[in-house]
């Protein structure tokens, strides 16, 4: 659902779930010169919290470093604007909610 999220909105798509010893990646896209990468909270309920707050500042610094990497290892990337969303998916109703904070700071 994530990745057809991103397509319906003009993002093409590149991979999903890359990982390296440093992290995983859930998804990653570009469009014009944006490579963005999104890591993606789905939930059914916030008994546990909110999606959003499962990024914390661990979880945000193995990110980086994976995002680090895969920029090292895909050098056609390099004049692209790395950008790091979060997508929350919440199912707790018939159709599902999708929040996108885009261009998180990491």
């Amino acid at each position: 659902m994530a990745e057809k999220y991103y397509q319906g909105k003009g993002y093409k798509f590149l991979t999903k779930n890359w990982s390296t010893r440093e992290g995983e990646i859930d998804l990653i896209f570009c469009k014009n010169k944006d490579l963005i990468f999104v890591e993606v909270k789905t939930r059914t309920t916030t008994i546990f919290g909110y999606g959003e707050q499962a990024v914390n500042d661990r979880k945000k610094e193995k990110i980086k470093k994976a995002i680090k990497e895969y920029r090292l290892k895909n050098e056609k990337f390099d004049d692209y604007f790395p950008r790091f969303d979060i997508l929350v998916v919440e199912l707790n109703n018939l159709a599902p909610k999708f929040i996108c904070y885009e261009n998180v700071i990491l």
